[in-house]
């Protein structure tokens, strides 16, 4: 039986790796093998080897056939008790928070008491599949009777069926992410400067919250790494202008580079939420509750330029929608994250905020220990790693709520709410 009332939601921590650059150093490591990481940092954190978990709910975006029942591969791999159940989801670079929020739910009726969350991505292992062909004539050979039958199978093959079939970024479009942002970098008139910018912030903010000693009980050193690959503490408006540009070449006026957009990036992040009983019992404080959510999509293939329906503007939709549900605006959060995927993505939904009558999102309180630009984004594990650091920056520096949200490929938006109950 569910409880008869919702019950609140605690988050109480998360950790991750150190995020690494795609082919660097977790070059070797598989999905499987960094979510077990997050899994054993989070349960050395929190004194968990050896015990029953109510559930574990995490996912990758970037997934191979190896990867079946990838979250419970990973539990049995690490020191949690072997009985704890566990299940995937994907919902693109919003896996993360798809996961909190589906872990969540569950708690807030009373099926469970506690829940890890989590993410992982490697794009040093991308899966390559099997041209059509190739795949064809395998498989006629597989159920041919006999040796001729196979050779004959075998035999129509040509050196064009053994070329990798690599999914096409989108395949609706036929453009990449960040093609589609440098289309809404111009129809909303992101200019260059305040990309790098808002670039050259992130990566001093998360400098200064690594030097501060903010991230060390969020970050489970693996491979060597303390530190992520992506951050560059040193990095200057003079040496960001000097990148050429990446995306939306063939625009007359192309700002977006491989320093204001994320690199493909290794990485897992996991977190811990639970009921307040079940913190209790184990001496455990809240850092902040989830108190809300919502997520919306946008015809980002029926109207490519319309400056709304943008294959990353979700977030201009669900949130603006999720504040006016709980009777809130931008001025009542302390804090506000929003996945810096691309620097012109988070300008151009700060700019569709506005266009719906939002008030300005100051920018002090705008991704203030950084984001992905400094981070890197392995894309299941950012919105677990968002909900880690925000529930920390209300817990340490006394704030109320904080906003965050995600873009994600399909023209998916999600967004949540975290608050501390007045002092």
């Amino acid at each position: 039986m569910f409880s008869s009332g919702l019950q609140k939601v605690a988050v109480l921590g998360g950790v991750r790796t150190p995020f690494a650059r795609a082919r660097g150093t977790y070059a070797t490591d598989t999905n499987r093998a960094l979510l077990t990481a997050a899994l054993d940092g989070l349960a050395a954190r929190f004194d968990l080897a050896g015990e029953r978990v109510d559930e574990v709910v995490a996912g990758a975006v970037v997934k191979h056939s190896s990867d079946f029942n990838l979250t419970r591969e990973c539990v049995l791999d690490s020191c949690l008790d072997p009985t704890t159940p566990a299940h995937d989801v994907q919902q693109a670079c919003a896996t993360g928070l798809q996961a909190v929020v589906t872990a969540a739910a569950k708690i807030a009726v009373g099926a469970t008491e506690s829940a890890v969350a989590g993410g992982t991505d490697t794009m040093s292992d991308v899966p390559m599949a099997l041209g059509a062909g190739l795949r064809r004539a395998l498989t006629e050979a597989r159920f041919s009777r006999g040796v001729s039958g196979r050779v004959r199978a075998l035999s129509r093959l040509r050196p064009r069926d053994f070329a990798p079939t690599v999914v096409h970024p989108d395949t609706r479009t036929g453009h990449s992410m960040g093609e589609h942002v440098a289309v809404s970098a111009r129809l909303w008139g992101i200019g260059r400067e305040e990309q790098d910018e808002l670039t050259l912030t992130s990566h001093r903010r998360l400098a200064a919250a690594y030097r501060s000693g903010f991230m060390e009980d969020l970050i489970v050193p693996y491979r060597g790494l303390t530190v992520d690959e992506v951050l560059r503490p040193d990095t200057s408006m003079e040496q960001l202008a000097r990148l050429k540009p990446v995306f939306g070449r063939a625009e007359p006026n192309a700002t977006m580079t491989a320093g204001n957009s994320t690199p493909l990036t290794d990485g897992a992040a996991t977190v811990l939420l639970a009921n307040d009983a079940w913190a209790r019992a184990r001496g455990l404080a809240p850092l902040a509750y989830l108190t809300a959510f919502d997520s919306a999509a946008v015809d980002y293939a029926g109207q490519p330029e319309d400056p709304l329906e943008g294959m990353m503007m979700g977030p201009a939709h669900v949130v603006p929608r999720l504040l006016r549900r709980v009777g809130l605006g931008i001025e009542d959060f302390d804090f506000i994250e929003v996945h810096e995927a691309f620097a012109a993505h988070v300008l151009a939904v700060l700019a569709a905020w506005e266009k719906a009558g939002l008030a300005p999102v100051p920018r002090e309180r705008l991704n203030v220990a950084g984001s992905s630009l400094a981070t890197g984004h392995p894309f299941a594990a950012t919105g677990v790693r968002i909900v880690s650091t925000l529930a920390k920056l209300l817990a340490e520096r006394d704030g109320r709520r904080g906003l965050l949200c995600l873009g994600a490929a399909g023209g998916l938006g999600m967004a949540a709410i975290l608050e501390r109950p007045p002092s």
